[in-house]
């Protein structure tokens, strides 16, 4: 079972800035070759000028992101505060921090990470009061800090560690086995996975892969035909079982895991980010075949456990803000399933975890975190009282223990570890870093704005408590808008910089995202994305409106799905921001199917093949819509090389059509990261590099200067 774990804490001291006019710098950009590449669509001609881009493995691309690089650090380097912003992150940053402790095989393990390590440190311990040691320092494995554990699992019986590490920051992964007693790594060596879990049956487990790619294509080329496996110990991976694969269908994707008392194999089908079929296998019994409960990608399903032959399963088939139901594996048919916990008919059933013999189902309200308490049958019994306003980082527990554990933190609160006691249902603090700062001095408030439409839509924004609303503070507004997923308040350690030089931060939960169900998600998708963007320039409107900054003092900021948000609003809004950040941005949206796992995202997007979407995709595609003759905000792009998620040629063509048609005095650059990818497993010192780049091109592009010598 995968987890996610929030390592975030910090130190601060507050300081003030100054705002000053700036003599901004000339810059003069690499020049960038044009071809004559052209695509048809539908009796349009698409003139695609940068198109030899894609090929990330040619010399010429090579050497043009060198040039990029230099233009670009060349000019973070002559902004004379960025080397103090750079120290300030990397010292509020050097902090313990922990990982709340999860139980398996009998045993606990838990991350730590001493403060500026690379990678956080996996250690294990007998029990709860024991002293723990370190069972795998993802350090060691690189001189850079660029090979991440992505992944673990521990076998049933406690004996072994399944882990999968990740390179450089791309996504295909390598699956290792450890020793425990020993701390010995064994001769088990899987390659070739990606998007795979590691489930432990007996002596082995499923895993999930790809066939090994074609030589220098392992970073562009779909990744098509995936197929479930099962590893002996002891064995080559070329001696491993197949278990299913359809290659009829080379576009789907397949993930497998048994349940944690071996029963059943649970199998999960999906072709795009929306909708999942499902599939079971009785483990008892070796001639037994996968059994259909469901064949369609029309809804989400994730079956949380299995009591007896009876599996929990999390879906939002007949319930837009998701419940919770039992299937029968005896009798698997829709109509003989059973709601265990029925739709809320305001808050979004995000995650079920059993513990106790309870079930705790973690709901949002207005993207906040609420946590209530059933019993196994359904019955509510009680809620969960949490430190206020915040999200919950995941539950660690099993079904039996009394106990369980959990973090919480919000944009002022770094993450915490909670130790709950189901009997008392009542919380205490577990683990929490030993932090000299007064939170105190700030805010978080949360307001709704209408969008152009005149739906309401919540904001988040923090501040500190004396802010004056005389429209002149500098102001980040960041958003994502896309795939059901949801932004909550989290802690950020690099957004203190922003916070203690009397910035505002923004966090627009915009739709197209999770926050309010599949309703949500789905008024942001396909023919009703420029709801998404709308909604973004509505709450930048509303922060200009409503004083809290102007046109010259407001940043937006977004990666990945957020990055095209970031890239579309620039071009239709371009009047509207100071500066912009696209980060990782899916900026071509004619031609993201063609590249690794593209083809996925089309739930949300559709597909230029259709010539209906083709028009709608044409229209806002950031690529294809950078326009000469109007004055763009401070661009700043970030990418990473080894980005097999979002491809790095969709960034590198947005900036060569912006360079080329652009003749304003405003930068527009792009930083491309070396030996990362789309941000998982970057390590801390790349991680604070960046973010000190992206807040030193913010303040000078605002005229605004940190003053590190008065403290407030």
């Amino acid at each position: 079972m995968k987890r996610n774990f929030f390592y975030l804490a910090a130190i601060i001291i507050i300081f003030g800035c100054n705002q000053t006019k700036v003599e901004k710098m000339s810059v003069n950009y690499p020049v960038t070759k044009k071809v004559d590449t052209v695509y048809n669509y539908f009796g349009t001609a698409v003139p695609d000028p940068y198109h030899w881009l894609e090929d990330d493995n040619s010399e010429e691309t090579k050497a043009w992101v060198i040039e990029q690089n230099k233009v670009t650090f060349g000019y973070l380097d002559s902004i004379p505060f960025r080397q103090q912003i750079i120290d300030r992150i990397t010292e509020i940053y050097n902090y313990e921090r922990f990982s709340v402790p999860f139980k398996e095989g009998g045993k606990y393990f838990y991350y730590k990470n001493d403060g500026l390590q690379s990678q956080s440190v996996l250690f294990v311990q007998d029990n709860l009061e024991s002293e723990g040691k370190i069972l795998l320092d993802p350090n060691t494995l690189s001189e850079d800090g660029t090979v991440a554990l992505s992944d673990i699992s521990v076998s049933n019986d406690g004996k072994y560690l399944g882990y999968s590490i990740a390179r450089a920051g791309s996504d295909w992964n390598e699956i290792y086995v450890k020793d425990i007693a020993s701390g010995n790594d064994l001769e088990d060596h899987i390659m070739w996975v990606k998007f795979s879990g590691i489930s432990w049956l007996n002596d082995g487990f499923f895993y999930s892969s790809y066939d090994e790619p074609k030589e220098g294509t392992a970073l562009t080329d779909a990744n098509q035909n995936q197929k479930v496996y099962y590893h002996k110990m002891g064995t080559k991976q070329a001696d491993d079982k197949l278990i299913f694969q359809n290659p009829e269908f080379p576009n789907r994707g397949y993930g497998a895991a048994a349940t944690e008392d071996g029963k059943f194999l649970i199998l999960s089908e999906w072709e795009t980010t929306s909708g999942n079929g499902l599939y079971f296998k009785d483990l008892s019994n070796p001639k037994s075949e996968f059994v259909k409960i469901v064949d369609n990608f029309e809804n989400d399903y994730n079956v949380i456990d299995n009591v007896g032959d009876k599996f929990l399963v999390l879906t939002n088939y007949n319930a837009p803000k998701y419940k919770l139901i039992q299937i029968d594996t005896k009798n698997p048919a829709k109509e003989a399933w059973v709601d265990i916990i029925a739709e809320d008919a305001e808050n979004v059933l995000q995650s079920i975890n059993l513990g106790g013999n309870k079930i705790i189902a973690t709901y949002m309200e207005d993207a906040k975190s609420k946590v209530n308490i059933h019993s196994l049958d359904g019955k509510f019994e009680q809620e969960l009282t949490l430190p206020g306003i915040g999200s919950i980082g995941g539950f660690s527990t099993k079904k039996d223990e009394n106990i369980a554990f959990y973090q919480f933190s919000s944009f002022i609160m770094p993450a915490t570890a909670y130790k709950y006691d189901f009997s008392t249902n009542k919380s205490d603090i577990f683990r929490v870093s030993n932090i000299d700062f007064s939170f105190d001095n700030y805010i978080t408030e949360q307001i709704f704005y209408k969008s152009k439409d005149g739906t309401e839509i919540p904001m988040f924004i923090t501040h500190k408590k004396d802010i004056k609303l005389d429209g002149t503070n500098p102001t980040l507004l960041y958003g994502y808008g896309g795939f059901n997923i949801s932004i909550t308040p989290s802690f950020s350690v690099t957004r203190l910089v922003w916070l203690e030089n009397g910035g505002v931060l923004a966090i627009a939960n915009i739709r197209g995202g999770g926050e309010y169900g599949e309703k949500w998600h789905t008024a942001g998708t396909l023919l009703k994305k420029q709801n998404v963007f709308d909604d973004f320039i509505a709450a930048a409107e509303y922060l200009i409106n409503n004083k809290y900054t102007e046109q010259s003092k407001l940043a937006i900021q977004g990666g990945s799905n957020g990055g095209l948000l970031v890239g579309a609003v620039t071009n239709q809004r371009p009047d509207l921001f100071a500066v912009a950040i696209p980060q990782v941005g899916v900026m071509d949206m004619l031609r993201y199917q063609n590249f690794t796992i593209g083809r996925a995202w089309s739930a949300d997007y559709g597909l230029s093949e259709d010539s209906t979407m083709f028009e709608y995709l044409f229209k806002y595609s950031p690529v294809h819509n950078v326009k000469e003759g109007i004055e763009y905000p401070a661009v700043l792009v970030t990418t990473g090389d080894h980005d097999d998620r979002v491809v790095p040629a969709h960034s590198f063509k947005y900036i060569a059509n912006l360079q080329e048609k652009y003749k304003g005095k405003n930068p527009v650059l792009i930083r491309i990261e070396t030996n990362a990818g789309h941000g998982a497993g970057k390590p801390t010192e790349k991680i604070i590099e960046e973010a000190a780049d992206i807040y030193t091109f913010m303040f000078y592009n605002m005229d605004i200067v940190p003053n590190y010598d008065e403290k407030k």
